[in-house]
């Protein structure tokens, strides 16, 4: 924790502050904020944020630099949502990390899982300006990754997003966006960026192109920010107005295909200090590569290898777990090495844990740059926001520290 900031933070805390940091939040995005905002931002060490960057950095290259890796995870997208067109690249890669108490006291970065996809750039950078705003925070105090300002990280976001494109033809793409959670990082891209969120089920298709309609009129797509998940579409059986293997004459800000390139399925083949030993189930089954694993169950977690939010995760799953799930869907499952995080935010309801999002923007042909960070704060099993609800000083919160 970067002091003195953490101790003056609490010390002038008060509910009316918070409850003045959700009401801007929620007139800013012009929605209400449906998951839990953390009473507090986390002041981190500008070393500790470098680490971790550089962290994420080097696992994701590990893997785009790993022919081999490339080839089998090709193979995970599935024949129905394999979209023509890929890029070299994913535009947008997330990664989590825990902490971890070593024995000699210091702390180290444990990776929870990296996801080429993107997370809420928008919301993101919105929450720590509330943070540095509502409670009066050293206004150098800073939310980025690397020496930019706040232009500069939109003008890379709107680089990635928008193109070359007017952006009346670039639309952010989901699933019934007035209905998800994520709908007031939505706002902010509308806001900022200028472009249309619009529902995957509701666009048309004439010849190779799509389109939507806005004020009864019908325009053209020639780009999309996709954030449309497949599990959501597979669970909610979506019916779609296009096939994802169309030749559509469209491009992808966030190549869908990516989605299933970098995911939970990435960690059985990353050797690193920083990752939990990890197997996939079918492999345990054969009794293939699992040596590296804890023989306690408790110490194990089933997870399934495309969901969002911990859904399915199981911890401490039992033979019965791992038997009802059938032998052809096991190649879908991880068993992966528990690890315990460091309660490390001193609040007023005790330490608590912060999993830590670094999130990266990658423009095509430039370098993969770390741009925000996004915290999760938590003192349960599980650090998503939708486990926390009955606690306080927890959820979705921002990193700042001092200047870089």
């Amino acid at each position: 924790m970067l002091q003195p900031y953490r101790d003056q933070f609490n010390a002038n805390f008060t509910p009316a502050k918070y409850t003045d940091l959700v009401t801007r939040l929620t007139r800013l995005t012009r929605t209400t904020i449906e998951f839990r905002v953390a009473e507090t931002p986390c002041f981190f060490p500008q070393s500790l944020l470098k680490e971790l960057a550089e962290t994420g950095a080097t696992l994701t290259h590990r893997l785009l630099d790993n022919p081999a890796y490339l080839h089998a995870s090709n193979q995970t997208i599935p024949d129905q949502y394999r979209v023509p067109n890929d890029n070299p690249q994913p535009n947008f890669m997330t990664v989590d990390f825990g902490l971890v108490r070593n024995p000699d006291g210091t702390l180290s970065p444990k990776l929870v899982e990296l996801q080429a996809f993107p997370s809420i750039f928008g919301y993101q950078d919105l929450l720590a300006h509330q943070y540095i705003d509502t409670f009066n925070l050293d206004p150098n105090l800073n939310c980025y990754l690397a020496d930019i300002s706040e232009q500069g990280y939109w003008r890379l976001l709107n680089e990635i997003i928008v193109g070359d494109h007017d952006p009346e033809n670039v639309v952010l793409l989901e699933i019934d966006p007035d209905h998800q959670k994520t709908l007031p990082d939505f706002h902010v891209y509308e806001d900022k960026l200028h472009i249309a969120t619009v529902d995957i089920a509701k666009l048309r298709k004439q010849g190779n192109r799509l389109f939507y309609k806005r004020e009864g009129r019908e325009i053209p797509i020639h780009r999309i920010y996709n954030r449309a998940i497949v599990d959501e579409l597979e669970r909610k059986n979506i019916q779609l107005p296009f096939d994802y293997r169309d030749p559509v004459d469209v491009e992808w800000a966030g190549h869908p295909n990516w989605y299933f390139r970098i995911s939970k399925f990435s960690l059985p083949f990353l050797n690193h200090p920083s990752v939990p030993k990890a197997v996939f189930l079918d492999d345990w089954f054969a009794q293939r590569n699992i040596e590296s694993l804890p023989d306690q169950r408790e110490r194990l977690l089933l997870k399934p290898l495309y969901s969002f939010a911990g859904k399915g995760i199981q911890f401490a799953p039992t033979d019965e777990d791992l038997n009802a799930i059938p032998a052809a869907d096991r190649h879908l499952y991880l068993l992966q090495e528990r690890v315990t995080f460091e309660p490390t935010i001193h609040t007023p309801h005790g330490p608590t844990q912060a999993e830590i999002r670094i999130m990266y923007l990658w423009p095509d042909g430039e370098a993969l740059k770390p741009v925000i960070a996004l915290v999760r704060l938590g003192r349960g099993l599980m650090m998503g926001v939708d486990h926390n609800r009955d606690k306080q000083w927890v959820g979705s919160s921002a990193a700042l520290t001092s200047p870089w």
